[in-house]
């Protein structure tokens, strides 16, 4: 048998070391940790999780409560710590925002945002809105620090290319998003040291579609269009549930 001399044994097993490192990188993620946004509830992921799970992916939602940005991410914390590998956390709307702050979990690899908030240190949702404002003026305070859509807008300015039946159950079953999680601001975003993908709905009247390109560009998130409401992720389930598994296999 013929010998390397130990130099070229060294490298030789220094290659393949790198390239099995390379292959464990590679390697796709299986766990799915969705968070629904305001105003809905988890629910509204049914069709994207059937997807992936039919293709072979473990999925979880967050049902948060809306009541504090600190309490809807420790909700998301806690679904995240009961996966038993690498998590891709997707967040819609709202649920952006608790992603940027949650995905600083270990188990968090990769974040996917769907016509979601995407905050910087120190925004929160409210004054991203602000900067950028959507078509809808529909959101309505209530007298105990609580925002809802008005429920005659509802269907026009969250899911109007949902069936009439559907959005009217939705209205009606809505959950209120807190004053107080809408104003908080982000403390450590995790979308600065974790890559992220994204969805721009472009017909979206509740969150600007130019803001979403905006905070999309402002990352380097690895963004695709889709002509849909902002309830993209009800409305286009298959569009929504390819680009997560993009994001699961690390694709470009």
């Amino acid at each position: 048998m013929t010998r390397l001399p130990k130099i070229l044994l060294a490298g030789a097993l220094a290659a393949t070391g790198a390239a099995g490192q390379a292959q464990t990188a590679a390697a796709p993620i299986r766990n799915i940790v969705l968070v629904h946004g305001a105003f809905a509830d988890g629910s509204g992921w049914k069709a994207v999780a059937e997807i992936l799970e039919r293709d072979g992916y473990h999925v979880s939602i967050v049902q948060q409560p809306e009541t504090s940005l600190e309490e809807d991410v420790a909700a998301t914390n806690r679904v995240i710590d009961q996966q038993d590998g690498p998590v891709v956390l997707v967040g819609h709307s709202y649920g952006g925002v608790i992603i940027t702050e949650a995905g600083n979990n270990p188990h968090v690899k990769t974040l996917v945002y769907v016509a979601a908030f995407q905050p910087d240190a120190g925004e929160s949702l409210g004054s991203l809105q602000a900067s950028l404002p959507p078509a809808s003026t529909a959101v309505t305070p209530t007298s105990d620090g609580f925002l809802f859509i008005a429920p005659a807008a509802f269907r026009a300015d969250f899911a109007a290319d949902l069936p009439l039946a559907q959005t009217d159950w939705m209205a009606r079953s809505q959950v209120p998003l807190s004053v107080r999680a809408a104003s908080t601001g982000i403390t450590t975003p995790a979308w600065k040291t974790k890559p992220s993908y994204a969805i721009i709905a472009t017909q979206d009247r509740s969150l600007n579609p130019d803001l979403q390109r905006r905070m999309y560009r402002r990352s380097g998130a690895k963004t695709t269009e889709v002509a849909g409401s902002h309830a993209i992720y009800i409305s286009q389930p298959a569009q929504v549930a390819a680009v997560i598994e993009k994001a699961a296999n690390g694709a470009n």
